[in-house]
């Protein structure tokens, strides 16, 4: 059966302020275009959506659309990072308890699902999902009914499930680590983020769009890129995608220099005006920077730095070393 799209979700990401980090959506790669067709319809019928892509390339900012442009868009909206769940608690996290259920439940709790009842929960990493649950979220999926821990009685729950990954799910079914039958109950819609290295011809408006943003924040004048530095940044391959493009402008302005690409000798351009010299000191600043942008995530932080993970701890043990 053909499906056909109507404008309303390009509409709706051309309304987008500047300000707005959405606006990130927009771009002149043509599958951006057809994300925007995708994440309309699946918005309408209110469907499963499994988010795919690298590390930084806007999984979360697209399951906010995707929330905005359906019907749930006045109810809530709920992210849970899988990978962060406390591996004892993560049931009744997700699905509630009962009073007494476990030493330390003084209290009932709704848990996620029932605290978004009418709206969307967003799972991302949802590869990171431990086997054991993952039956119950596929019952939550086909039954609409959660049961807390602690109790015998299912609860009904009506939620959209948009669910994101790094990871390749279909080799982690094969690998016997993510179960087959909620894989493809997950996959109803498949939406596919493209890496910054193949939205090249975007990095000039992201770029200007961080700019703005982190001027504004600072209270610097807009940095301007140079004909050669615009080249520079084109050619650089971002293993963080627009994330690490954020970062990289937003450290320009918090030291005060010309943003310099990881691995790359320092841009001339823009007059520096460090309130320090020392070169530990700089190297620390940009790892606690990293690690602010990525809420302490040493993975992503690495990627953001242009490292490999050994490398960031390694250097996090000299730092603490250095206290």
């Amino acid at each position: 059966m053909a499906i056909t799209y109507s404008s309303t979700s390009l509409e709706s990401l051309a309304a987008l302020s500047p300000e707005n980090p959405d606006s990130l959506l927009l771009g002149q790669d043509p599958s951006i275009n057809r994300i925007a067709h995708h994440t309309e319809r699946a918005a309408q019928v209110e469907c499963t959506v499994l988010i795919t892509g690298e590390t930084g390339t806007g999984k979360e900012v697209w399951a906010r659309m995707l929330h905005r442009l359906g019907p749930r868009s006045q109810k809530p909206f709920l992210p849970v990072n899988c990978a962060a769940l406390t591996p004892t608690l993560a049931e009744s996290q997700l699905f509630g308890h009962e009073k007494g259920a476990f030493t330390g439940a003084a209290g009932e709790s709704l848990g996620v699902f029932r605290s978004a009842h009418g709206g969307v929960v967003f799972l991302d990493e949802v590869g990171d999902m431990p086997l054991e649950l993952q039956p119950k979220l596929l019952r939550v999926l086909q039954e609409g009914e959660v049961t807390p821990v602690g109790s015998s009685r299912p609860q009904n729950v009506d939620v959209q499930v948009v669910t994101a990954t790094n990871r390749n799910l279909e080799r982690d079914v094969e690998e016997g680590r993510f179960r087959e039958d909620l894989y493809y109950r997950l996959n109803l819609v498949e939406l596919r983020m493209p890496p910054l290295r193949d939205r090249v011809e975007d990095i000039p408006s992201f770029i200007d769009y961080f700019s703005k943003k982190y001027a504004a924040r600072y209270d610097q004048p807009v940095w301007e890129p140079s004909p050669e530095t615009l080249r520079k940044f084109c050619e650089y391959r971002w293993p963080g995608n627009v994330r690490q493009l954020g970062y990289v402008i937003e450290q320009s302005y918090v030291l005060q220099c010309e943003p310099i690409l990881p691995g790359t000798p320092e841009i001339p351009g823009r007059n520096l005006n460090l309130p320090f010299t020392n070169l530990g000191r700089l190297r620390e600043v940009a790892v606690e920077q990293a690690l602010r942008t990525t809420s302490g995530h040493k993975g992503r932080a690495a990627e953001l730095l242009g490292v490999h993970p050994n490398t960031l701890t390694r250097i996090l043990a000299q730092l603490d070393e250095g206290e």
